[in-house]
């Protein structure tokens, strides 16, 4: 079953900006499509094999930060190809 994800990193600290970038370096070198934009971060692929990477790449950047947050969208459907209506 084909995902679209939409990912929100906020790290609850004075230095968010590491972290934020260490979790898009990692979406970037998997396998699976990922879509940036200043707000957040689109990541497409099969569900399960993205859930098993999101979660330990979650943990990792868990790992690295205080506390934080992280905020998912995910929608039961390949939207990569999505253009608003303009």
């Amino acid at each position: 079953m084909k995902v679209s994800i939409e990912i929100t990193l906020a790290p609850l600290q004075n230095d968010y900006e590491a972290p934020i970038k260490s979790f898009i370096r990692a979406l970037r070198a998997s396998e699976f499509r990922v879509i940036e934009n200043a707000l957040s971060t689109h990541v497409y692929g099969e569900f399960a094999p993205l859930m098993e990477f999101l979660t330990q790449a979650i943990e990792t950047s868990f790992d690295e930060i205080a506390a934080g947050m992280i905020h998912l969208k995910i929608v039961k459907s390949d939207r990569s190809d999505y253009h608003p209506f303009v």
